[in-house]
């Protein structure tokens, strides 16, 4: 009934207009006349008694006049003319048995089951036998692409270099496609690495291409000459320089855009661990890992790289012809923008050193309004000031401000913070999106006389900042002393007055009050055990015992002051033990109280190494203690050797101590351990501790560093060798169950992994 209600609706609709039209064709001349003696009277009625008050008689136009006007007030220049749009590469459908072929490959690219490496090579060389004359198509087919993905890091330099050299013509097509632009990006992760061998003089040529038959389908003795993978780097960048503005915006290729600054400058590209400083996006890793696509993880890409001369000067060009060219009104867009935003930040941290980088009509004053250009005339401008108060409270622009303040110097830093900071503290440090621009304002301050202002307004409002989530801001501002190396005595003094600890006898309880974020009034009242401990609190701590000088003495003499059981009962909390690791690491804290906070902990260490946290206590016990008291925590572990041999923190420590070689070779074991203290002692006024205890850390991570135990067993018979392997191989699992590997970072903190 519906349907047939429809029709005949629609029906009905086709003859209605037919009638209507009949219609108006017989009452047309009468409708013609009625409105001819309407007009008629209208006139006479004009004429005589002028407009009526009712209607209204427009005055007559000027037949040369335009019929609209464009009105340009408030507004200071044209948008640019953006640049045609670019049709994303497109070559048809792929052939279904070439995907099928493909698909079947995935499997082994998975799992990697080959026997040897050379079969590995005729397989790679077989599937690029198979595609050939294919390869930009199967770029821009969805699953196509992301096989390719998978075949690239286990192919030959050469393959590489042949597959970009087929893309040269299409590039700028193919960069600001879906699937291809992927395939693109890992291309240039590879060409990075492959750069770093090209300038050492190794060969990039690879193995000899097997075809499917057993014999060489292009022998190493006739094959095509190549461009070196430093040429076809700049060949890209030519490419891509020409569209680089609308380049930007597209949510395609502005990745690629961040990878080939980075592989330019020769900075670290990817760092999966650490989803700030990746380049995929978190839906493109989530999706390469359900498909069982594994990262390129690389030592040259996770660290600065030696690049090619080649590489500084494309790089400088790049960056000051698109300054230059781009206009201020795609600059000021950009800054906003989700897919441009991080594009310009790159850019602005690679212009850092250049000697134009904050000269009137640069890229940074372009971004920032002419904000530079103004101040050096002492002018004002209320629409950047909306501008740029707008972009503090927004989600990417704030993103952006914390690139300046970062990257530019300590006049124009405090041109930006009297101008838009200074004042409104209270303000934005509560806002959700503000507050962290105010930490990078505070973090970023560029020298002492900045961070006193900058305690000044902000110390009245600790209180508030310490227990209403914005303990952030408070910290920002003691890493900031700690870099500037300040005296931070008012910082102290605003802490205990937001802690609301006032007497000496209230001050001792500081440490507390920070572990617990709790006012002093509140904690005598509170019980205790029952106190929980805050993260943020924690890092507070961390940063106060970087503080050089007395600046970590307060908080050294409350945690002197405290019952040596509560600070055992730290070392098995996480927040906790990372407090106390603290302080037995830090630099800044004096020897007598790092061994006073040791001899606290004796007696308990073999406790505390069959504990998860407490065992990292240990560790940092172990790498500050002289060779007596090491001795001493071995004799304590043997105590207890077979119930931490039952224990998978236990076994680390065990090994980490060298217990197995101590038993045998205990002399041996005493000269060793004499060896490494003079070491220790003799590059640390080259090296610095900081650097010395880096390396400790780092060879307690490492499952597989060589300590005494594994030396002493790569000695032993080869009858052993398969026990050895299987302890091996339950501390590989306990280390990749329990990520928690102690480092400490540029300010000296330590962390957790």
């Amino acid at each position: 009934m519906g349907v047939e209600g429809k029709r005949k609706t629609r029906r009905g609709k086709r003859g209605g207009e037919s009638k209507r039209k009949e219609n108006d064709g017989v009452d047309v001349t009468n409708k013609v006349d009625q409105s001819q003696q309407n007009a008629d009277s209208d006139s006479l009625h004009v004429t005589a008694k002028g407009v009526t008050a009712d209607e209204y008689v427009p005055p007559p136009m000027d037949a040369n006049a335009p019929l609209f006007y464009h009105d340009t007030n408030g507004q200071d220049e044209e948008p640019q003319q953006s640049a045609e749009r670019i049709s994303p590469a497109s070559y048809g459908l792929v052939n279904p048995d070439l995907q099928k072929y493909l698909k079947g490959c995935e499997g082994m690219l998975d799992d990697q089951a080959f026997e040897s490496a050379e079969d590995r090579e005729i397989f790679v060389n077989n599937v690029y036998s198979e595609i050939k004359g294919c390869e930009l198509q199967l770029t821009t087919d969805h699953e196509c692409s992301r096989i390719l993905e998978k075949l690239f890091p286990i192919s030959s330099n050469y393959q590489i270099r042949r597959f970009l050299s087929l893309m040269q013509e299409d590039i700028i097509k193919l960069v600001v496609h879906r699937f291809s632009s992927h395939t693109i990006q890992t291309l240039l992760l590879l060409s990075a690495i492959a750069v770093v061998s090209e300038m050492r003089g190794e060969t990039s040529d690879g193995f000899a291409e097997v075809a499917a038959n057993g014999e060489d389908s292009e022998p190493q003795e006739i094959r095509t000459e190549l461009p070196a993978f430093e040429e076809l780097v700049l060949n890209i960048v030519n490419a891509l320089s020409e569209q680089w503005p609308y380049m930007m915006a597209n949510e395609y290729a502005s990745h690629i855009l961040r990878v080939l600054l980075l592989v330019l400058a020769g900075r670290p590209i990817e760092d999966q661990k650490n989803s700030k400083s990746a380049i995929k996006s978190k839906r493109s890793a989530k999706y390469m890992e359900d498909k069982n696509g594994a990262p390129i993880s690389h030592r040259l890409l996770s660290e600065k790289r030696a690049v090619p001369e080649s590489f500084g000067h494309a790089l400088e060009n790049l960056l000051s012809s698109v300054g230059n060219s781009m206009s201020d009104y795609t600059a000021r867009g950009s800054t906003n923008s989700v897919v441009g935003s991080p594009v310009l930040q790159l850019m602005l941290e690679l212009q850092e050193t250049s000697p134009d980088f904050e000269k009137p009509g640069s890229l940074l004053d372009k971004c920032l309004m002419g904000l530079i250009s103004d101040a050096s005339a002492n002018k004002t401008n209320p629409r950047r000031n909306a501008y740029i108060e707008m972009m503090v409270e927004d989600v990417v622009g704030s993103h952006f401000l914390q690139t300046v303040v970062r990257t530019a110097s300590a006049q124009l830093f405090q041109i930006i913070y009297d101008q838009y900071f200074s004042g409104k503290i209270r303000t934005l440090a509560f806002h959700p999106i503000s507050n962290f621009v105010v930490q990078s304002v505070f973090a970023c301050a560029k020298n002492e006389q900045q961070l006193d202002h900058m305690v000044k307004e902000a110390g009245p409002i600790f209180g508030d900042l310490l227990f209403k989530n914005r303990p952030g801001v408070v910290r920002a501002l003691i890493d900031s002393a700690v870099r500037l190396q300040s005296n931070p005595k008012n910082i102290i003094e605003a802490i205990y007055n937001g802690l609301d600890a006032n007497t000496q006898e209230e001050r001792n309880e500081l440490i507390n009050l920070l572990a617990f974020l709790i006012k002093y009034p509140d904690f005598v009242k509170a019980d205790y055990n029952t106190l929980p401990f805050k993260i943020q609190g924690s890092l507070i701590i961390q940063s106060i015992l970087q503080l050089s000088g007395d600046g970590q003495g307060p908080l050294l003499e409350s945690v002197l002051s405290q019952d040596p059981t509560r600070m055992r009962s730290w070392c098995k909390d996480p927040s906790g033990s990372r407090i106390i690791e603290a302080i037995l690491a830090s630099m800044q804290v004096p020897t007598r109280t790092k061994r006073l906070m040791r001899e606290r902990l004796s007696g308990h260490y073999s406790d505390l190494a069959l504990d998860k946290y407490g065992s990292h206590v240990v560790d940092a016990a172990w790498k500050t203690a002289d060779i007596a008291f090491k001795e001493s925590i071995v004799q304590e572990l043997l105590q207890k050797e077979t119930q931490l041999q039952d224990s998978r923190s236990g076994r680390i420590i065990l090994r980490n101590c060298g217990i197995e070689y101590y038993k045998r070779r205990a002399d041996q074991w005493r000269e060793r351990e004499r060896g490494l203290e003079r070491k220790k002692h003799m590059f640390k006024d080259i090296l610095g501790e900081k650097l010395l205890l880096n390396d400790n850390a780092a060879q307690t991570a490492d499952p597989k560093a060589e300590t005494f135990e594994t030396k002493a067993q790569s000695s032993a018979p080869k009858k052993n060798k398969r026990k050895t392997s299987d302890a091996d191989e339950i501390d590989s699992l306990f280390n990749n169950t329990n990520k928690r590997v102690a480092s400490i970072d540029l300010n000296g903190q330590v962390s957790h992994v």
